[in-house]
């Protein structure tokens, strides 16, 4: 059975849903499927649900937890030689100074409010990752997985498939936590890609912000202030096509060609996709 912290109450702030229901805490620990030794890290144990699962199949992990209470409570229900409890907000952890030098697992209920972000913060570790197992809201999921042509389509399916093999696994329905949330969830696997394409980083972040900055209109016309149609054709990408319809190789292909041609789009403002 899932350990319950009856006392401690979800915080909104916080994003918390506790997976409860025993048969996808086993389904979800199945598809992560840990081993001894391994370096698994755990982004949020809240009540520990999956951790004492991985810690029985790996013997240890590490875990980040931000509620203080919570975090307690771990210290208290575990010994330091299987749990390793770093007490901070992940998106200010230093990941270096985890396992460093070493390969790592990273498995988690990702809070909703923070997901997108958090992606993209950890694909800076992608060199250093195994593969990392998340459970999302099924939207960003869908999005994540999705292939040109999809509504589904967008900047977050570009920008994280070009450094990820990302692979939906199933669908948890909202009755497996406590307090359910709203949307259906999802777990989905993501493998980090040995040879990724060559690209400037920082300006493919740009390109793709703004190809997607207006999705109902054509690329020509979101380029514009750029560059003319000329360079949409000398990429290989039809100027009349939106960004929706284009693949991420497609995109790499003009970064490239941007940057050999010094069209840096330096004004550009490249946010965090929601």
């Amino acid at each position: 059975m899932a350990l319950v912290l009856k006392s401690h109450k979800a915080k909104k702030n916080f994003g918390q849903n506790f997976l409860h229901d025993d048969f996808w805490i086993e389904k979800i620990a199945s598809a992560v499927d840990a081993q001894p030794g391994q370096n698994i890290v755990e982004i949020g144990p809240g009540q520990a649900a999956l951790t004492r699962l991985m810690i029985r199949d790996a013997g240890c992990v590490t875990c980040i937890e931000i509620d203080k209470d919570l975090a307690q409570w771990l210290q208290k229900k575990f010994k330091p030689e299987a749990l390793a409890l770093i007490e901070a907000d992940v998106l200010k952890v230093d990941f270096a100074l985890i396992k460093p030098g070493e390969k790592i697992r990273l498995v988690g209920n990702l809070p909703y409010n923070i997901s997108s972000p958090l992606l993209f913060r950890l694909m800076e570790l992608a060199d250093r990752v195994i593969d990392q197992h998340f459970m999302l809201q099924k939207e960003v999921v869908d999005r994540m997985a999705a292939t040109p042509g999809h509504k589904a389509f967008g900047r977050l399916s570009v920008m994280l498939q070009h450094r990820y093999k990302i692979v939906k696994l199933f669908d948890v329905p909202p009755d497996a936590f406590s307090p359910p949330p709203k949307v259906i969830s999802s777990v989905v696997r993501m493998i980090p890609l040995e040879s990724p394409l060559p690209v400037n980083e920082k300006l493919f972040e740009r390109v793709t912000a703004q190809a997607f900055s207006m999705k109902r209109k054509t690329l020509k016309n979101n380029f514009a202030k750029y560059f003319g149609p000329e360079i949409l054709e000398e990429a290989g990408i039809d100027p009349g096509a939106r960004a929706e319809a284009v693949s991420m190789p497609s995109f790499v292909a003009l970064t490239n060609l941007l940057e050999s041609k010094g069209i840096l789009l330096n004004d550009c403002v490249s946010a965090t996709p929601e």
